[in-house]
């Protein structure tokens, strides 16, 4: 059951100007029912859950106290944003998020002026807030940058590296440290509380003041002794002593979900001529709603739901997912070689990396939020005889692309890159999608990169990563379920640059790279019965290209078209360029190639997305029977162009 639920108080507020009206008294009732109402409409929709219902409270204070849009608000990585859209104007569409046609499951730009910049990518807010915080002070206009960063995010260097250069921002900016899940605050008490709004507090800060301005006028030992001691008095009780040495004014740690002590706090902050500011709050992920507080991930990300018992809808029985495949090939390696060890950044399940770590702890590494170091990390490893394999979604890879160039390519260290999400993923959209991996990882000197075709072809290419001491080496696949193919017993190691033809035929070749290789099949039956004898085959590699095997299927084929889940750049650019090196088109070959399509897809069911992309079986009959110039009717009597 879904029914919504009785929100009177909420019915009034349709914008921030709307919930500044009511008294600080009913602001419970109203976080009350702004909880109630995203736990329903995630019922309906499924997303991300958790991470919303533990900054309700903070969402409601941030607006009512802040001159939001005018003061621009970034949410760190955007996933918790679901009550914030709730009470700015998009109510009415919260039982769309993340649907085809509907609001996105993070901050975007395009759908709202309350939503300053896109995130959903970790660690950008604060340099984002910060941007906003100088482009109003050298406007000359009022106006803040508020981010939001959780502890989880602050693990990135991106956020030290924006708070080492707040300083010139002053008081326009202020980052609310939201603290769900590590625990780096002591507990919060009320005496915590009260010390957090005696600092933040005009009386403290003009005390603080006057004490400076005395101080300038001592010796410079004293001078230096007495900053000190207002420093360090804070931090020794308040914790915030490297958040000051990086120049912001720290308050908290201070209870996330209080609105009496949020409230005092954050209008002390808005108010103050001191900053930058730090606001340590503590939240707890999943809060108000107790299936979400018993569960060990919050319900960080679920499936529709029923809001009574939390029981999640549950996918039909089908075959594994690629990430499961992935993770038990991983294991089968790490028993055979004592050298195979794992890297993620963060993403442990996401990966199937906690299936690695609970039977491999002491070869499994999680480096937190930080992609760069993951990559260099495993460079490390690799130069110290190891076999590390760098689990990262395609979408993060691209947050280390330097790393993966000068720290690994250059230097032809083998590490192994499991790149899982490639290719288009549904719900999440493009901030999300693994769009781009084959056309960055191909172009570099040295790289080797694979794409499985189905689950049974991961479990060889895992086998070949595991095997290929020579250099780099990547190996992507998709987000979902595999095709239902028996996996084998004993994995093959493939040969480099090798592919593999699936069906043989003599006027058409479909080249394809990856799981569109079902389709490039469907695509087959089609064209066959329609008189054009096909041939399907699985390049397996992306780079080093089976030239062998192209140059056979270019000079004997009147059509050849190449498919690939990727952006322009990719595979295609690539058989493109062997084609015109060789001189393969020069007698009136006709080669095509099928990839995403130049633009930034917005979230959909993943087969509605390949559909739009052109990317299924239709699409590909029907770009083959355009290069033959000819239409789908009766095409078995027609002559061949």
């Amino acid at each position: 059951m879904n029914d919504r639920p009785a929100t009177p108080l909420l019915d009034q507020v349709n914008w921030p100007a709307d919930l500044r009206t009511l008294e600080p008294g009913q602001l419970r009732q109203l976080a009350d029912e702004l909880r109630q109402e995203v736990i329903s409409a995630v019922g309906v929709t499924g997303g991300h859950l958790g991470s919303g219902l533990g900054v309700v409270e903070l969402t409601t204070a941030i607006h009512y106290v802040f001159n939001t849009p005018d003061d621009k608000l970034v949410w760190d990585v955007g996933h918790q944003c679901y009550p914030h859209k709730v009470l700015t104007g998009r109510r009415d569409r919260i039982r769309t998020i993340r649907q085809g046609g509907g609001l996105s499951g993070f901050t975007k730009r395009a759908e709202s002026e309350y939503d300053p910049f896109g995130a959903a990518h970790s660690s950008t807010s604060i340099s984002a807030a910060l941007g906003f915080a100088i482009a109003s002070k050298l406007a000359g206009k009022p106006g803040k940058g508020i981010a939001v960063i959780g502890d989880g995010a602050m693990s990135a260097g991106m956020a030290y590296e924006a708070m080492n250069n707040a300083r010139e921002a002053g008081n326009r900016l202020v980052v609310i440290l939201n603290d769900n899940d590590m625990s780096i605050a002591p507990p919060v008490g009320g005496l915590s509380a009260y010390l957090a709004r005696l600092v933040s507090s005009r009386e403290f800060l003009g005390l603080r003041g006057i004490a400076k301005r005395i101080a300038r006028k001592l010796p410079r030992p004293l001078h230096n002794a007495a900053r000190k001691t207002d420093e360090y008095a804070r931090g020794m009780a308040m914790g915030g002593t490297l958040f000051e040495e990086l120049g912001f004014y720290y308050v908290g740690p201070i209870d996330g979900h209080n609105l009496d002590q949020l409230i005092p706090v954050l209008e002390n902050v808005r108010d103050a001529a001191e900053g930058p500011c730090l606001i340590h709050v503590v939240t707890q992920k999943g809060k108000g709603y107790a299936p979400a507080e018993a569960a060990a991930d919050k319900y960080h990300g679920v499936q529709k739901f029923d809001v009574i018992t939390g029981a999640q809808a549950k996918a039909p029985p089908g075959p594994p997912s690629y990430t499961n495949v992935f993770a038990g090939a991983l294991i089968a390696e790490a028993e055979r070689d004592p050298t195979v060890c794992a890297i993620t950044a963060a993403m442990p399940s996401g990966t199937g990396l906690d299936k690695f770590a609970a039977a491999f702890p002491n070869r499994s590494f999680d480096v937190g939020i930080a992609e760069q170091h993951a990559v260099t990390f495993a460079a490390g490893l690799a130069a110290q005889g190891m076999r590390p394999f760098c689990a990262i979604y395609s979408t993060f890879l691209q947050r280390a692309y330097d790393q993966v160039v000068h720290d690994v390519a250059i230097q032809n260290l083998p590490v192994r890159f499991a790149i899982d999400r490639a290719g288009l993923v549904g719900a999440d959209g493009s901030t999300h999608a693994g769009s781009f991996d084959v056309t960055y990882l191909a172009t570099l000197p040295n790289m080797v990169v694979m794409a499985a075709a189905d689950e049974a072809e991961l479990v060889h290419m895992v086998h070949t990563c595991a095997m290929h001491d020579a250099g780099p080496i990547a190996l992507r696949y998709p987000r979902g379920n595999g095709v239902g193919i028996a996996l084998p017993e004993t994995p093959e190691r493939l040969e480099i640059g090798k592919g593999r033809i699936v069906r043989e035929g003599r006027q058409v070749a479909i080249l394809s790279l990856g799981t569109r290789l079902e389709e490039a099949l469907k695509a087959a039956d089609t064209l066959e019965a329609k008189g054009l004898s096909t041939t399907v085959a699985d390049l397996r590699f992306a780079k080093p290209l089976d030239e062998a095997m192209i140059r056979r299927l270019l000079t004997t084929h009147e059509v050849a078209v190449t498919i690939e889940e990727g952006a322009i750049g990719g595979l295609g650019a690539h058989v493109l360029t062997l084609a015109s090196d060789l001189g393969l088109i020069d007698n009136g070959l006709k080669l095509r190639t099928m990839r995403l399509p130049d633009i930034f897809q917005d979230q959909d069911k993943p087969e509605k997305q390949y559909a739009d992309a052109r990317l299924d079986a239709a699409a590909i009959v029907d770009t083959v029977l355009t290069a033959l110039r000819h239409n789908s009717a009766g095409i078995g009597s027609e002559a061949r162009a």
